[in-house]
């Protein structure tokens, strides 16, 4: 662990997720399911009160509950949102808790999906807690508040490549690093890791993936994963990686922790609307404006800039614009 890791970790800026399983290729046993889990839940769990705050629902209509928790608190009621549309209220319940998560592991290979051995010889009943747990991994990963940055080392395969790319800001070095969804060789399909892959990649680029079971290079995904390079050896490869990764961390740790988290909880809700009907301010059924959900999206999204902007963070925010000064963020940690 290097000095700058230490030092964000004494702070409480920053989390490290970890897969602990180098000789075995970091497989998803479902000892290590269990472990990313937990990791998870604790770093999004008050050490105060005990309760757990994950980001709500990806459902537009999640929003009117959201408008209704800022009402709440201007007349002084809070309730179970109010932490999440306040800097303040977000700065006292999750106090202690990191802003930033960082998904990473040990070895030659960052996650070779699933522990093929270990599943083989499960029970039936345990073959599906192991893909139950695996898609709980996946979707608190989503609703993390403190946003997780994906540490690629090696090569992420099956659901190893599922997990890599459902962090919100996977890194990974060019050299020495492949994505594959080798389940169709396998008489397997990657069924459940290619809704990840799809998200991320688009349609067409991650059913050829899932079809043909191809590696594809760190160095084709620049679009979507932030490739670096440089490096004579692994040693110093992984040195490239880690600088790029602190570098990421660092930025984020600048950003309003409350205002990131409403900031993620709205794009991926707004990815989903596709001009079906959805629920109004008032709670009321809207009909959607048809067509690819635009229109609807933005009207939605403008919502959602309403409560941004009423947050104490954007008023300092905008006041350290204005005064040519850096914003002092409610609960920020300064490095």
């Amino acid at each position: 662990m290097t000095k700058t890791q230490l030092v964000w970790r004494a702070r409480n800026a920053i989390t490290y997720i970890t897969l602990n399983a180098p000789q075995r290729r970091n497989a998803l046993s479902l000892a290590e399911l269990r472990s990313l889990r937990d990791q998870l839940i604790k770093a999004n769990t008050s050490p105060t009160t005990g309760r757990v705050l994950f980001l709500p629902p990806f459902k537009p209509s999640v929003l009117s509950k959201l408008e209704q928790s800022h009402a709440n608190l201007v007349d002084h009621k809070p309730d179970d949102y109010s932490w999440l549309v306040s800097a303040r209220a977000f700065a006292r319940e999750r106090e202690g808790l990191p802003s930033v998560l960082v998904l990473a592991s040990q070895g030659p290979v960052f996650c070779s999906g699933h522990d093929l051995r270990e599943l083989r010889a499960l029970p039936p009943t345990q073959i599906s807690e192991t893909f139950r747990l695996c898609a709980e991994v996946m979707s608190l990963i989503r609703r993390s508040p403190a946003l997780v940055v994906g540490r690629i080392s090696g090569h992420a395969i099956a659901a190893g490549c599922q997990l890599a790319l459902t962090t919100d800001l996977p890194i990974a070095h060019g050299d020495g690093t492949n994505f594959r969804l080798p389940g169709a060789g396998l008489g397997l399909p990657c069924s459940s890791p290619v809704t990840a892959v799809s998200r991320r990649l688009g349609n067409a680029r991650a059913f050829r993936m899932l079809a043909t079971a191809e590696d594809v290079p760190a160095a084709e995904l620049g679009d979507v994963v932030r490739v670096v390079h440089g490096g004579e050896d692994q040693e110093s490869r992984v040195r490239v990686l880690d600088r790029e990764v602190e570098r990421t961390v660092e930025r984020l740790v600048g950003m309003s922790p409350q205002q990131s988290a409403m900031g993620k909880w709205a794009f991926w809700t707004q990815s989903s609307l596709t001009g079906r009907d959805f629920e109004g301010p008032d709670g009321a059924e809207v009909e959607g404006a048809g067509g690819d959900g635009y229109q609807d999206a933005v009207e939605w999204a403008g919502r959602v800039m309403a409560l941004h902007a009423k947050s104490e963070d954007a008023r300092e925010g905008m006041d350290a614009f204005l005064e040519k000064r850096e914003a002092v963020w409610c609960g920020s940690v300064k490095l």
